[in-house]
């Protein structure tokens, strides 16, 4: 790496003035001292990611550490150094010291020994909790190499593992306010249910350094697919038709199906343990597919025409409201709140995972509430608008002024697409549009723009459907969620098979293209009036 005085005619590129070299009285470790100690920390066992193992290996460790200047002259933010005027704590050695703040406290608010959370001493690391740092990437060395070593020289416990994670980008891009690709935090949670982004995030993060991307439409493509579709579905579509009567007194012949979710529970949880959440995310979504492949076969809402139905009717919720809750449970380290609700709605609470083992029977089932609503990406999209505009909103007094976001049509879209010609009443009846669900999507590898769904109308009625949308929504994204068909639409013959219908979409193409999905409560089968 090369210093700052290698530069060769530096001259700043905001203010034009050339640097000035100047003596300061710096401070400083000798970490090398304890070189060893960071080689073995770093390189054996698994406290660290193999990649960032590797990095500090070839980058630090190969070689004596340099000395650490741990202090900067003023002017400079931060704490004073008691004994060395006119010096400052540099930021990265004082910033981790707050982790032993706030655990103290924390330990001084709640009555707890400091010592019980994070011991001190010779015998330190075979007592007190399990320390685990998670960190971005751009701040590794400091965690890896300078904290352990502050650590060991302080003699406190060491971190089990520093786990750390890749940058985030939205769309592709570097968060930034002109582009419209940065989301304020505060300004997300005034439209938007924490929950959707922490399960956006477990579904993309696995053990590995990589950089996650925050996909605006895909955000809003798993939010309404996975947890509305699948999850929350389950019991808003079976939990009314239970209302009076509870669950089944006995668990029924589910065809193996509630023995199987139990079983996954190991491999959950280990996917969990090993911070895989994207595995994680998968197991869970899994069993919700079979979960929604049983209700749709098992079609409770026609049963509930006819009172001699009732039993089969009130085994099939009982099914069905297990299944749900088996799912909120394995969600609950991601989504705590929904294996509360879920709690609430079967009047039994979640105490803790070995509950998936056990089908719950005879307990009351409250009024469904909704739990989790869809998302619109216009919601998205005023998210980044009004981040940009209190980014750049003016101060009076100290006292930010935001902007207030309308919502103002443009007229681009509608003249870029006129109206076609009018049709009459009965031209339009003939078009049968059905809410259907995606139970299945494969690229076609012969084609740029198609991908093979497989729908269902409901029972056993399935559409073979190709969509052009290839490259704009990936294919296990859509399993699982519903959409509006053409259902009658006559058959075309292609030479990668016959399309069965039309998937109805908005936008003009390319990439802008938007999958049209029914709110909440929709079932396949459903005609569009």
């Amino acid at each position: 790496t090369y210093s700052p005085t290698d530069l060769k005619n530096p001259v700043s590129t905001l203010s034009g003035s050339i640097p000035e070299l100047r003596s300061a009285l710096h401070l400083f470790v000798r970490i090398e001292a304890l070189h060893e100690f960071l080689g073995n920390w770093t390189q054996r066992g698994d406290h660290l990611q193999p990649e960032v193992a590797n990095y500090l290996q070839g980058h630090f460790l190969q070689e004596p550490l340099r000395d650490w200047d741990v202090s900067r002259p003023a002017p400079y933010f931060g704490f004073a150094i008691p004994d060395s005027p006119g010096n400052f704590w540099y930021v990265w050695f004082d910033a981790p010291i707050g982790y032993l703040a706030s655990l103290a406290e924390w330990c001084r608010k709640s009555g707890e020994s400091f010592d019980d959370w994070w011991p001190r001493g010779p015998d330190a690391e075979s007592r007190g909790a399990e320390i685990h740092h998670f960190i971005g990437k751009d701040i590794t060395y400091f965690h890896t190499l300078f904290w352990p070593a502050m650590l060991k020289a302080a003699g406190f416990k060491l971190p089990r593992q520093v786990h750390i994670h890749g940058f985030l980008t939205v769309d592709g891009e570097k968060m930034s306010k002109s582009k419209g690709t940065f989301v304020n935090a505060s300004t997300y949670l005034q439209h938007l249910d924490p929950a959707y982004l922490r399960y956006y995030y477990a579904s993309k993060l696995s053990a590995k350094l990589d950089d996650l991307d925050l996909n605006l439409a895909e955000f809003v493509d798993k939010v309404n697919s996975d947890l509305v579709g699948k999850v929350v579905n389950l019991a808003s579509r079976s939990a009314r038709f239970v209302r009076e009567t509870g669950l089944s007194v006995c668990y029924p012949d589910d065809g193996g199906l509630f023995g199987q979710a139990a079983a996954e529970g190991e491999a959950i949880a280990s996917a969990y343990e090993q911070l895989d959440y994207n595995l994680a995310m998968r197991l869970v979504m899994g069993l919700a597919d079979r979960a929604n492949k049983y209700i749709d076969e098992q079609a409770p809402w026609k049963l509930k025409k006819d009172p001699a139905q009732a039993r089969r009717l009130q085994d099939i919720c009982t099914v069905t409201l297990n299944l749900f809750r088996q799912l909120a449970i394995y969600l609950s380290p991601v989504l705590p709140r929904l294996a509360h609700q879920a709690a609430e709605l079967l009047s039994r609470p979640v105490e803790g995972w070995r509950e998936v083992q056990e089908p719950l029977v005879g307990t009351p089932v409250r009024e469904f509430q909704h739990m989790l609503k869809r998302v619109e990406l216009a919601q998205v999209r005023t998210v980044v608008e009004e981040s940009r505009e209190s980014a750049g909103s003016e101060t009076v007094e100290g006292i930010s002024q935001p902007a207030v976001a309308a919502n103002v049509d443009g007229p681009e879209a509608f003249l870029a697409e006129p109206m076609a010609g009018a049709c009459t009443f009965d031209e339009f009846a003939k078009v049968d549009m059905r809410v259907a669900r995606v139970v299945a999507a494969e690229d076609v590898a012969e084609s740029n723009k198609l991908l093979r769904l497989t729908l269902s109308l409901g029972g056993a009625e399935r559409r073979n459907v190709f969509a052009g949308i290839k490259g704009v929504y990936e294919p296990a994204s859509l399993v699982g969620r519903l959409v509006i068909v053409c259902a009658n639409l006559a058959p075309r013959k292609m030479k990668f098979g016959v399309s069965e219908g039309m998937v109805l979409a908005a936008g003009p193409g390319g990439k802008d293209i938007f999958l049209l999905s029914p709110d909440s409560g929709a079932v396949p089968g459903q005609r569009v009036h």
